[in-house]
């Protein structure tokens, strides 16, 4: 797994999301950053994506866990590309623990201060073409 700063970012942003700390990660996102929902569906602007992740999290009738796999960090000047498994922790509607696991793109920016947030959310990946 990479040791790049930006995976203690979405460490911290997980653990918030799965502790259903919905505001908290809106500290990692830009102001104009985008959320693919689903596809098909976006969320645009940190007001949209903090609902997004409420209606998400009830959609699992709030039993989910947020944890990460493989990951793999591009830098290109202010730009990052993050492509990792993430992987959600669930039960299904029989009861049954359930592991959804997709191969995330993430794109950081970095500000002048340093700090990297996060522009597309995209946990879906490259699946997105096959819808």
């Amino acid at each position: 797994m990479s040791d790049h700063e930006l995976k203690q970012v979405i460490e911290a942003a997980d653990r918030a999301i799965t502790a259903e700390d919905f505001g908290s990660p809106m500290d990692f996102y830009a102001e104009d950053a985008t959320l693919v929902v689903k596809p098909g569906l976006n969320a645009t602007g940190k007001s949209q994506i903090q609902k997004a992740f409420v209606a998400i999290a009830a959609h699992f009738d709030n039993r989910m866990k947020v944890r990460q796999g493989a990951m793999k960090v591009i830098e290109g000047g202010d730009t990052a590309l993050v492509i990792m498994e993430t992987v959600l922790d669930t039960v299904d509607p029989e009861g049954a623990d359930v592991a959804i696991v997709r191969r995330a793109t993430y794109v950081f920016r970095k500000t002048d201060a340093g700090k990297w947030l996060c522009v597309i959310d995209n946990s879906y990946g490259t699946t997105l073409l096959d819808a």
